[in-house]
């Protein structure tokens, strides 16, 4: 189960609060990647055994790893994300033996129904990273969730079914090409300001997402109506379907704020599971 309660609107998501484990599990299916924790890059640098993982010598940028995806995990840290092996895992504290191996397994049988799926609509799903939390929506008694998206398209590299060879670069339809060119232009890791991404390359972006949408929803993309914010359409609507759904699950609104971050608006709701009463009052 991932955290998502409902979707009242395309840009909107009304979520189960989570914690999350400090750790990003990134599962692949090919050698390749750009960043400094990507497989090809370590892999090209001499490492050999990568996140607990034996790599034979002689693979080739985009070569297929093996006949099942591989999990390659890193930290969540302040400074920088660091490859992580399941046994560092636990003997440095990040999670517990029986978490672990319950996250892997799922993250694995996950991975591999979206490289099905996306067979199906003539891509690859190259790799991807899932985060997990735990959700304690009884008291007490904690689930772990998938938390935010499941292979969303800022997360996860596909390319073309059609158009991946190991002699060249694959058609990529993700974010690799804008990352490609941030590593050439800047340190993103170490610069602390970074300089602004041309406007055709963002353009680019925008295009490719839908395009991405399109083939794996089969659905057209409908454009948002120009002129008016997300506030101005959904806040209101959106916090009254919040309250009225989170007194369907038997919760309490102690409060809600509004908030807003780098020019979006949000509004987080504080909440306790209710045990007798069947009709919480709204505070």
């Amino acid at each position: 189960q991932n955290h998502v309660i409902s979707i009242p609107d395309p840009n909107v998501t009304l979520a189960q609060k989570c914690k999350p484990f400090p750790v990003e599990f990134v599962v692949r299916g090919y050698m390749t990647g750009s960043s400094s924790t990507s497989i090809w890059t370590q892999y090209h640098g001499g490492v050999r055994n990568y996140c607990g993982v034996s790599l034979p010598e002689g693979m080739s940028k985009n070569q297929k790893i093996s006949s099942r995806p591989i999990l390659t995990p890193t930290t969540k840290e302040e400074a920088h994300d660091r490859p992580i092996s399941p046994q560092e895992i636990v003997d440095e504290g990040w999670m517990t033996k029986e978490h672990w191996e319950y996250a892997s397994e799922h993250a694995l049988r996950l991975f591999t129904r979206g490289q099905e799926l996306s067979r199906r609509n003539g891509l690859i799903l190259v790799d991807t990273k899932y985060e997990m939390g735990l959700s304690k929506m009884v008291k007490f008694c904690s689930s772990m969730k998938f938390i935010p998206l499941i292979h969303p398209d800022t997360g996860s590299n596909r390319a073309m079914r059609n158009g991946w060879k190991r002699e060249r670069e694959p058609e990529n339809v993700d974010k690799e090409f804008l990352r490609l060119w941030f590593r050439e232009n800047c340190d993103p890791y170490k610069d602390e300001t970074l300089p602004k991404a041309p406007e055709e390359l963002v353009i680019e972006l925008a295009a490719r997402y839908i395009h991405l949408y399109e083939i794996i929803t089969g659905q057209t993309f409908q454009c948002p109506e120009p002129g008016k914010g997300i506030m101005e359409q959904y806040a209101i609507p959106l916090i009254y379907l919040s309250i009225d759904r989170i007194k369907r699950l038997g919760l309490r609104i102690r409060s809600y704020q509004l908030h807003q971050v780098h020019g979006s608006r949000w509004f987080r709701i504080e909440e306790d599971r209710i045990s007798q009463d069947p009709t919480p009052q709204i505070l």
